[in-house]
């Protein structure tokens, strides 16, 4: 058995395959995302950075407004405040008292800013310069102010404390224009690389990913064609090892299966063999059976003749002769007629022909055409006034069958010589059983008196089924309508009994 699959070539992988499906999709995710990113870079960086100036500069004034309420504008607390302020946002401050004197001031250039704070007072715009209002209060004016000359931008919030001092917050607003072309430059050129290293990357990933997958395929492939002696040896780590171990499994118990379903063909293949003798034996035993008795039996019918012509001078004698002659003739007939009647049943020769009838009436016709027989016997004969009850069966076998059993009770009538026939009906059926009196079945007996030919023990006086035919025939018939069949021992009798299914 070998212990590892062969895997293909590089060259059989199929153009399809997993491992360039990833290696595509990687690809194809990463330039979204960087042409993401560059889409964002361009329509929110702008709007983001302004927005993170304007929060600084609100947060600046409160600080500013809330110092100068509490006196502490000139503290050395406050100017470490201002300090950190102006140097994390690029802030500058200018805090004018009612007379125009500073306050307070942040800047290298605190007349510029006065200047400056003036003319947003006065409504007053330098040259070259445009102003553009973000928010207005009570207390502040939040604007954006460009300077087209320089190509700049301030950001300005000016206007009043609440104890009345004018104040000026000023912070530069970088070209953020030109930064994010620059962001974007920065991404193109490290994103087309980073793009390809991943993507040899992701390629070779997916190789060693994709692996397990390919044995797998081998693995199936080779059973596919019975072929069971590769087994799945990978460790991936994940899923496919379960997907692994199962076809494993699986191509363990289908090459179990396959090997039952062999021996099993192979035994079947013996026993139809089997059958077919059996079957050869059993035709050729009825056809020796009957060529056997038809050579007596035309020298028992020749002598009745000669007899009957007067061979011999007693009359009484040959009338004697004859009528031994002629039953004993009778009766090998009968053997050939059940036997030939045996051997179309158990070869399917005479199969049964469902019809549907009344039971109640077909028994009754036959006891009346065997009436003679009962009244030679001496055998008292008894049987309900049974309403009509239609089944499904065939209705000369049923005859046949019914016919066995009552010859049957006949022939071993003991004790008060009754018999008696019954009718019941369960779920779905009737059973028909035939009751005498006289002597049990020896238990031993029981399961082979359906049997060919058999007979019970001679010193117990009892031979079941006549020429040991009979129940023979009975069992193939019930076999042939597939219908239960069986007898009961009682302390006076015994009782034979075979189920139909009715129409109702």
């Amino acid at each position: 058995m070998h212990k590892f699959l062969h895997h293909r070539d590089s060259d059989d992988t199929p153009r399809g395959s997993i491992r360039l499906q990833f290696t595509i999709v990687f690809i194809a995710l990463t330039a979204g995302m960087i042409a993401l990113c560059l889409l964002l870079n361009s329509l929110l960086l702008r709007p983001y950075y302004l927005a993170k100036k304007t929060d600084a500069v609100r947060n600046a004034f409160q600080s500013v407004n809330e110092a100068a309420s509490r006196g502490e504008i000139n503290t050395a607390a406050f100017d470490v405040e201002l300090q950190q302020i102006g140097a994390k946002y690029d802030i500058r401050l200018l805090v004018l008292d009612g007379e125009s004197q500073t306050i307070k001031s942040s800047s290298d250039d605190p007349e510029r800013m006065a200047r400056l704070l003036w003319n947003n007072i006065l409504s007053v715009n330098e040259n070259g310069t445009s102003v553009e209002a973000i928010e207005i209060t009570n207390n502040y004016t939040l604007q954006i102010e460009n300077h087209h000359d320089t190509e700049t931008q301030d950001l300005i919030c000016w206007g009043y404390l609440d104890n009345g001092n004018m104040f000026l917050i000023e912070s530069a607003v970088d070209s953020i224009d030109e930064a994010a072309a620059l962001g974007r430059r920065l991404l193109t050129m490290v994103g087309l690389p980073a793009i390809a290293a991943g993507a040899l990357l992701v390629f070779f990933i997916t190789g060693q990913m994709t692996k397990p997958i390919t044995d797998l395929s081998v693995l199936s492939e080779k059973m596919k064609t019975l072929h069971f002696d590769e087994k799945y040896q990978g460790r991936a780590g994940n899923e496919l090892d379960l997907l692994g171990d199962n076809l494993n499994d699986l191509s363990s118990a289908l090459e179990h299966t396959i090997s039952e379903l062999k021996t099993a063909n192979n035994e079947l293949k013996r026993d139809i063999a089997r059958k077919e003798e059996i079957d050869a034996e059993r035709r050729e035993f009825l056809s020796n059976v009957a060529h056997e008795l038809k050579t007596p039996i035309a020298l028992i019918q020749g002598y009745a003749e000669g007899l009957q012509e007067g061979v011999s001078d007693d009359a009484e004698s040959r009338r004697e002769y004859c009528e031994v002659i002629v039953d004993e003739a009778g009766r090998m007939n009968r053997l050939v007629r059940e036997l030939t009647t045996l051997s179309q049943l158990e070869s399917g020769e005479n199969p049964a022909c469902f019809e549907r009838f009344d039971i109640t009436e077909l028994i009754r016709n036959y006891l009346r055409s065997v009436q003679l027989l009962i009244d030679r016997a001496e055998a008292s004969l008894r049987m309900e006034d049974y309403p009509e009850i239609h089944v499904w069966a065939d209705e000369f076998l049923t005859e046949e069958v019914l016919q066995n059993y009552v010859t049957n009770a006949l022939q071993h009538l003991a004790g008060e010589r009754v018999i008696e026939i019954r009718l019941e009906k369960r779920e779905r059926v009737v059973r028909v059983s035939v009751f005498n009196t006289g002597e049990q079945i020896p238990a031993e007996s029981v399961a082979q008196i359906w049997d060919k030919f058999y007979k019970v023990d001679k010193a117990r006086t009892r031979e079941y089924g006549g020429s040991g035919i009979g129940l023979s025939i009975v069992r193939a018939v019930m076999e042939a309508m597939h219908r239960d069949y069986g007898v009961v021992n009682y302390e006076n009798g015994v009782e034979f009994w075979f189920e139909l299914e009715t129409t109702t």
